[in-house]
């Protein structure tokens, strides 16, 4: 059972999407990136695998957070992000573009 339930757009290449599906014999919630460019098309191994079990935890999570929880707040240094963080506009490295 696959179902795709939506994709956000995440740069000109890549769209995260929100799918059903029940790999391994383990139903659950999967979040992707797909890419689709001249080198690469097809999912990336970023990504996470909500299990059924876990969907009432995780959905109680995200239940909890409200719209003014997502209002920026103004940054300490313009332009400087936290070491390691990623914003919805950084490409994929290349050991992120592999197969599923």
């Amino acid at each position: 059972m696959e179902k795709d339930l939506g994709k956000i757009k995440k740069n000109d290449t890549t769209d995260i999407i929100i799918r059903l599906d029940d790999f391994g014999g383990r139903p659950g919630v999967t979040i992707r990136e797909f890419v689709t460019s001249e080198r690469y098309t097809g999912f990336t191994k970023s990504g996470v695998k909500i299990g059924a079990a876990d969907f009432p935890k995780f959905k109680e999570m995200i239940d909890s957070i409200s719209e003014e929880d997502l209002k920026a707040e103004p940054a300490k240094e313009e332009g400087k992000m936290p070491a390691g963080q990623k914003t919805l506009s950084d490409e994929p490295s290349e050991e992120e573009i592999q197969d599923y």
